[in-house]
């Protein structure tokens, strides 16, 4: 009777829910849905423009070598080309491509072309032609002499090696050291974790194309993830101002972070501006997987020190950081790490020591969660050797120590907000029959089953952090009762543009159709720092609902003016004015909006410059089982949970998608994939063929269950979802394995190579 009435208060509260918001909560279809399904969406490999020249990269074959010289002879007399560039002819200028604001400091270490090659893949020279078979056929006709030099691939020995160069960041709570001098009754667990080099595998390989405009204007299209990021690194390696750099965010094929860093787009803008003409850069799969960016491989050592009843009391956690050739993002990364460290679990004494080396590898970057995965794998498997140790149900030992609602960050860090990450173990526990399917003794035979979790948390944004975090839109509404917004917004695809429209749509009571929310364009939207730290939902929503608000209480107050009626004689519905005093008349918004500027001459609209006051975090518990075979050494994940608290869901079925897509890249990281090279540097696996990923076959059923109690800082209550999708997956899945068959293993991807070593 009990669990019946429950039911149907549940069902109450839904009903009350779906009449309280139209849009919001709702599964609305994505609005570019047709244009996607029917191809009518152009990317930027699609677009011919008249005039438009080719380029290609000469891509280093060494890992490590000086350019001794480059004979562009034969290449330049070639029909259709135009012109060589590498480091002799081009600009000298030093650069960061994680760099998105002035007055960021980080090492700034690459150029456009370099004569000391750091990496296989590193830009040698570019062929500019007139079609792309004459690019490449003058790109394969270039002489160039190596002095070949001996490459550093171990980011560990890199810590031997290098000092001016590295980066170190420390993090601290309370006092480590004098807890670390007497355990007396408590218990020490180590483990040292690896964490490996991922290649992004966007669907859309990268590309870019620039021209100039009159007025002198260097233009340029790009799937990217900052549109004002790539504005500020071309305006500062062409040494052009900054007024008359245009990026037009273009559609993009998908990024997961590797367009989030400004790699192609100082090399077209440059060559743009010095030919005159439209140039397009598209590179290949392969040439994209080693010349771009990965996700950082780290090393991660963690000694926590824990009491016999449960209780963590203090944690070290040291991490090395494999920036790859360049500095790029990668210290950005290693300091995200340190800051998620404190946020999960109450731990009164905590030390993070961060360093970023640089290999001769892939530069690493930006990669969905941002440090997040690495850290929360490396901790995560610790966690659950502590259980082990003590004999804990390792759900148990997690709801002992994790933080509860508005507890505070003992870092410094923003207030952790209404942090429900006990309510989804719980409930997710319960959900997968945790109990039941749990035991500490590993089966026998040949195929073993277990289970494994993982807890995780991730970030709403960059306040409280050195970045900035602001955002600014124009909204009005138009003669025909539409409702424009323009912005510095980038649709990754993942539904972006949809969720700020079901915000703005629910604010102001008119059918979603009717708003029209478009992309950046740095000439003509407001500033927005871009689509990056699980920003947009949470700060540029929460920009669109205020500035809704603004436009909403604006236009009542002009209408009651124009329609002759007070104001509590007038609702809002489905994009009408309702009058109550005139037999419940209505008024299209259409209608009003034209009377109001033939008769006040004003335009009902607004703009907003919003700085987020906030950073609360969004919380997980993953529930993973896998079955091992014993005899290949290989792993299936037969069952997947995946709890989230996302506050409110603005769209649920986006926000499951994203967390479908989270736990495919999640698997992908424990069990299989990783950027290989052999002992000169070389990457062994630089194609779909060698790179290997979950496909369909290997996905497990996942479901998904979302805990929405709302964020009260967050626009309808809601908080980010899009990379903290992927952060416990690895954790939950290599917990299972170890769990099933009594192992302790520790280095990613849990191949089946080492899975059999470690049974024998």
């Amino acid at each position: 009777m009990s669990a019946q009435r429950k039911t149907i208060r549940e069902v109450q509260k839904d009903a009350y829910r779906k009449e309280a918001y139209r849009y919001v909560g709702q599964n609305v279809t994505r609005l570019d849905a047709k244009e996607k399904i029917t191809a009518a969406i152009k990317y930027i490999d699609d677009i011919d423009m008249r005039g438009m020249l080719h380029i290609k990269l000469l891509l280093s074959p060494y890992a490590n070598a000086i350019v001794k010289s480059i004979d562009s002879t034969e290449a330049e007399s070639m029909p259709g080309v135009i012109k060589v560039y590498s480091w002799v002819n081009t600009p000298k200028i030093r650069y960061n491509s994680a760099i998105f604001y002035p007055g960021q400091t980080d090492l700034e270490d690459e150029t456009l072309f370099s004569e000391h090659m750091r990496y296989v893949g590193d830009r040698v020279a570019a062929v500019v032609a007139e079609s792309k078979e004459a690019a490449e056929e003058g790109m394969n006709r270039l002489k160039v002499e190596y002095d070949e030099l001996v490459p550093l691939l171990d980011p560990v020995k890199a810590l031997d090696q290098q000092h001016e160069e590295r980066r170190e960041v420390n993090l601290s709570c309370g006092d480590i050291e004098k807890i670390k001098g007497d355990t007396t009754d408590l218990v020490v667990v180590e483990d040292e974790v690896r964490t490996q080099k991922i290649h992004h595998a966007a669907l859309e390989p990268h590309a870019c194309i620039a021209y100039m405009e009159p007025g002198d204007i260097v233009t340029v299209l790009s799937p990217c993830q900052l549109i004002f990021g790539v504005r500020y690194i071309v305006s500062k390696v062409l040494d052009h101002p900054l007024s008359k750099v245009r990026v037009i965010k273009w559609a993009m094929g998908g990024t997961f972070g590797g367009k989030q860093e400004v790699i192609l787009e100082p090399l077209c803008a440059y060559i743009a501006k010095d030919l005159g003409r439209p140039v397009k850069l598209s590179l290949n799969r392969s040439e994209t997987i080693v010349a771009t960016r990965t996700r950082a491989a780290t090393v991660g050592k963690v000694k926590t020190i824990v009491s016999k009843a449960g209780r963590f009391i203090g944690r070290e956690v040291d991490i090395v950081t494999d920036a790859g050739a360049y500095m790029t993002g990668a210290h950005r990364v290693t300091t995200a790490m340190g800051k998620k460290l404190f946020r999960l679990y109450r731990i009164p004494h905590q030390s993070y020591k961060g360093t970023t080396v640089r290999t001769n590898t892939t530069p690493s970057g930006a990669c969905r969660g941002y440090g997040s995965p690495q850290i929360h794998t490396i901790t995560e498997i610790n966690v659950d050797h502590i259980a082990r140790e003590l004999k804990l149900d390792p759900v148990e030992l997690r709801l002992r120590n994790l933080v509860v609602p508005f507890d505070e960050d003992p870092s410094g860090g923003p207030n952790l907000g209404n942090a429900r990450i006990i309510e989804c173990v719980n409930r997710g526990a319960e959900a997968f029959c945790w109990k039941e399917r749990f035991s500490f003794v590993p089966q026998g035979g040949r195929f073993r089953r277990g289970v494994g979790m993982a807890c995780s948390t991730h970030s709403n944004g960059y306040a409280g952090s050195i970045y900035p975090d602001f955002t600014a839109m124009n909204m009005r509404l138009t003669e025909d009762g539409a409702v424009l917004v323009n912005a510095g917004l980038h649709e990754l695809g993942n539904g972006t543009l949809t969720v700020i429209a079901q915000i703005v749509a629910e604010v102001l009571d008119v059918n979603i159709k009717k708003v029209v929310v478009s992309e950046g364009d740095t000439m003509h939207s407001p500033y927005d720092v871009g689509c990056v730290a699980s920003r947009v939902t949470y700060v540029c929503g929460n920009c669109a609902k205020k500035l809704a608000e603004e436009i909403r209480e604006k236009f009542r107050a002009l209408a009651s003016i124009v329609l002759r009626v007070p104001l509590n004689e007038m609702t809002f519905y489905d994009g009408n004015i309702i009058v109550k005093s005139n037999k419940d008349r209505a008024f299209s918004y259409g209608e009003v909006i034209s009377e109001i500027g033939r008769t006040l001459q004003e335009e009902v609209g607004g703009y907003l410059s919003y700085k987020s006051v906030a950073n609360p975090g969004s919380y997980a518990a993953h529930f993973a089982e896998v079955e091992v075979d014993t005899l290949t050494g290989s792993v299936t994940v037969i069952d997947y949970l995946a709890v989230h608290d996302v506050g409110k869901a603005i769209n649920p079925k986006l926000v499951e998608g994203q967390i479908y897509g989270g736990v495919q890249m999640g698997i992908g990281m424990a069990l299989f994939e990783e950027l290989t090279y052999d002992s000169q540097g070389n990457p062994r696996n630089a194609s779909f063929s060698r790179y290997t990923m979950v496909n369909a076959p290997e996905m497990p059923n996942v479901k998904v269950m979302l805990v929405e109690d709302e964020e009260p800082s967050g626009p309808f209550g809601a908080k980010s979802v899009g990379e903290i999708a992927t952060v416990p997956v690895a954790s939950a899945v290599v917990n299972a394995v170890n769990w099933a068959l009594g192992t302790h293993l520790a280095q990613l991807p849990l191949t089946p190579a080492s899975i059999i070593s470690s049974i024998k």
